[in-house]
């Protein structure tokens, strides 16, 4: 499975929310939500999430495997560093 297309929007304001990502696959399947966040040892990426009746977050969609997953996230995180970002920003709640 290839990425085929990353979109960008930045998060305004000064917390460790960054941006939310659209991540496109074989130009047939996408996922939103995905987001960038400021950790303690850089960005990362957090794959989309709901919050269970318990007050858990679980993912609603995840890669399975490590390798994808780091991959994923370099790929995200080279076109963050680039500055292929969408114009205008949104706020932290996805709006």
């Amino acid at each position: 499975m290839q990425v085929s297309e990353i979109r960008i929007r930045k998060v305004e304001g000064e917390g460790k929310l960054k941006a939310y990502v659209t991540v496109t696959f074989d130009s047939v399947f996408v996922v939103h939500n995905v987001k960038i966040i400021e950790g303690k040892t850089g960005l990362f990426i957090a794959m989309p999430s709901r919050k269970t009746a318990n007050g858990e977050y679980k993912d609603v969609a995840h890669p399975i495997s490590p390798e994808f997953r780091n991959a994923l996230q370099d790929q995200i995180l080279a076109e963050y560093n680039a500055g292929h970002v969408e114009a205008g920003t949104v706020s932290s709640d996805g709006e």
